[in-house]
């Protein structure tokens, strides 16, 4: 028998469940199988018609399937004779219609001469190719976001994988350097650049998040050191130590709320690692700033891809991971799992396998993409070829 409690807190309710959760059904879909790597996934309104399309960054094209058929449109073709790495799409200029930008020339191991990046003026059709226009850039581009400032208007946010000249195995040496471009009136002019932040070592990944109440998004970025909390809300930036370098770092980070309310941080960890871990915000007990470790699974396999959502309607998270298994024997299973916390403080979780070895996940993303109330799950497969979604169709 199933059971279940609800905690109240304010006009809202979550539900924790005291045993197994519900059931969380998915209709596979593959929409393309035939991907090169699949190395970024985005989900924004390319076309303005009002429905959520998928991006994808591939190794030598970038592309866009338009829902609700999914037939599969260019970007862009080759923009440099390395691959393409990443994309970031949203409306920042409040027309319904997503604004794009995108890293290419990706080679890890060249910490000195790698990387570009470029912002895409669409055409009036934009089925159509896009024109690049290429922007300053940092070696080993890896991640980037659109985030929003203090004037509600949005900057990209580009975090490249090492800093400059440093040792690619071991990230030692010269700090990642974060840049902050900002979008000028004419995009094919020169785009003023910061750098907020050198003091990271090896940041695989990074998340916009509204961490408290003014108006400027902040950024979760994660890496050799751990998880960082960097604030931009008074023009200059602050990085903040949430979650510990003791196990190597993290290379995956994202955040959602527990049955009791309370914010969590989930993890991969080490970069590229077997470990699913969540983070929740230090007690009163304890003197350590640092966030409270939990490891949820250590089962996985080089895992590459964390979401965050409320798959099950409880009125509060749960947790999605990919993993992908590269450069592992043959033999070796792929897939993605959902996560579901039992207990108001995340002390407890239930894992329910949504893809056994279809998706060698190399990136996931969560939105509603039919429209339903449900949130779906689009992911990217590296040795698989493949894009799924995950149609989610209830629980049971």
């Amino acid at each position: 028998m199933r059971h279940a409690f609800l905690i109240i807190l304010g006009a809202s309710a979550s539900i924790a469940f005291a045993a197994s959760p519900p059931v969380p059904s998915f209709r596979a879909v593959n929409v393309d199988t035939n991907i090169a790597i699949g190395y970024g996934l985005a989900i924004a309104d390319v076309n303005g018609d009002g429905k959520p399309d998928i991006l994808l960054a591939d190794k030598d094209q970038f592309v866009w399937y338009q829902n609700p058929t999914w037939e599969k449109r260019v970007i862009t073709g080759k923009l440099t004779p390395k691959d393409h790495v990443c994309l970031a799409a949203r409306d920042i200029d409040g027309d319904g219609k997503c604004e794009i930008a995108v890293g290419a020339e990706w080679n890890p191991g060249d910490t000195t001469g790698s990387g570009a990046v470029f912002y895409l003026i669409p055409p009036a059709d934009r089925t159509q190719p896009w024109e690049p226009i290429k922007l300053q850039h940092e070696p080993t581009v890896h991640r980037m976001r659109w985030v929003r400032n203090a004037a509600g208007r949005y900057d990209l946010m580009m975090v490249p994988l090492h800093g400059r000249g440093n040792k690619a195995a071991t990230g030692e040496g010269e700090g990642v350097k974060a840049l902050l471009y900002k979008v000028p009136a004419d995009p094919k002019q020169p785009w003023p650049v910061e750098t907020v932040t050198t003091s990271l070592h090896k940041t695989h990944n990074l998340e916009t998040v509204q961490w408290d109440s003014d108006p400027t998004e902040e950024i979760l970025i994660c890496g050799k050191e751990g998880v960082y909390l960097l604030d931009r809300a008074d023009g200059s930036s602050k990085l903040t130590p949430l979650a510990g370098a003791e196990i190597g770092g993290a290379g995956e980070v994202r955040v959602g709320r527990l049955p009791g309310g309370s914010r969590f941080i989930a993890t991969v960890e080490p970069m590229h690692g077997n470990s699913v871990v969540i983070y929740t915000a230090p007690g009163a007990s304890t003197s350590s700033p640092l966030w409270e470790r939990q490891v949820v699974d250590e089962s996985i396999v080089d895992g590459h891809a964390v979401a965050c959502g409320d798959f099950l309607k409880a009125g509060s998270d749960q947790l999605v991971v990919g993993w992908r298994a590269m450069n592992r024997p043959a033999n070796t299973r792929v897939g993605i799992k959902l996560y579901t916390p039992l207990d108001a403080e995340g002390k407890k979780w239930h894992e329910t396998l949504v893809d056994d070895n279809g998706m060698a996940c190399e990136d996931l993303v969560a939105a509603d993409l039919d429209a339903d109330g449900d949130l779906d799950i689009a992911a990217s497969g590296r040795a698989t070829k493949n894009v799924k979604i995950y149609f989610n169709e209830g629980s049971k």
